[in-house]
């Protein structure tokens, strides 16, 4: 009996409780309801959360979207490059061309008396024994063995030995090169000789005691003993070394033609 009375009066003090919610929920005049304000609070947080992963992913292609696009750019960009690097070596072959073709031209007005025939070096051996050089000329264009070859400055040396296609040519540098000269100024005849110590230093000996020997004369190819023509230039007098016998002085000679730079010649063919 008594636990029906307590029930009885829980139930009542429930009721109670549910008509005093009514009451205030029905007095709320446009504003939400409890439970909706409870809704609200569980339902927007989920919402947000879909919200930030719709706007993340989003996000995510617009960033993956953005690396393919840089990704074909940059590609872009390097086979531009490709072709801007081909243009350009394409224009040095052409500059290069250039050259040589004016160098040919000035060789050939500088030596328009003689029939020439142009070519260039592909290789040198200039060693301490051996100053030669390689032509990319041979008998299939005309050159044959003793040939004088020049330069643009002067005397570069003779053919020694040909092939179909190239031509090797012993330089007035070499120590075993002799070439039969002159002083430009009192044309009196000497011997101009390759020498082991220097590379571009010839030593010009048989001077004749009556010869007036000055430093900076000019030597040129005196035409005797039929190898070299005449005028060619050689080189000048750097330096008169007497001695006690003066028959047996000698002058250092600087040659005019620089081998290491030596690229274009011409052989003279006549």
């Amino acid at each position: 009996m008594y636990k029906n009375k307590k029930h009885g009066v829980l139930g009542i003090i429930i009721t109670i409780i549910l008509l005093i919610l009514i009451v205030i929920f029905s007095n709320n005049d446009g504003e939400n309801s409890f439970i909706e304000n409870i809704g609200s609070k569980l339902i927007m947080p989920i919402q947000n959360g879909f919200t930030y992963l719709k706007n993340k992913i989003s996000g995510d292609n617009a960033f993956f979207t953005d690396i393919n696009t840089l990704k074909d750019e940059n590609e872009e960009l390097k086979n531009k490059n490709k072709e801007l690097e081909k243009s350009l070596k394409e224009i040095e072959s052409i500059k290069t061309e250039n050259e040589t073709l004016k160098e040919y031209l000035g060789l050939t007005e500088k030596y328009s008396n003689y029939k020439t025939i142009p070519g260039d070096v592909i290789n040198k051996d200039i060693s301490n024994y051996s100053r030669t050089i390689t032509l990319n000329i041979g008998s299939s264009d005309g050159v044959s063995k003793n040939m004088t070859v020049i330069a643009e400055e002067g005397l570069v040396g003779h053919v020694i030995s040909v092939t179909d296609n190239t031509a090797k040519v012993q330089t007035i540098i070499d120590p075993a090169s002799s070439v039969s000269s002159m002083l430009s100024t009192t044309k009196e005849s000497i011997i101009c000789k390759g020498t082991l110590e220097d590379k571009s230093i010839l030593k010009a000996m048989y001077i004749p005691t009556e010869a007036s020997v000055i430093q900076g004369d000019t030597i040129q190819t005196s035409g005797l003993g039929g190898l070299y023509p005449k005028g060619l230039e050689i080189g000048t007098i750097k330096k008169v070394v007497d001695t006690e016998n003066l028959t047996d002085r000698y002058a250092l000679v600087t040659v005019s033609v620089d081998f290491n730079k030596l690229n274009s010649v011409l052989v003279i063919n006549q």
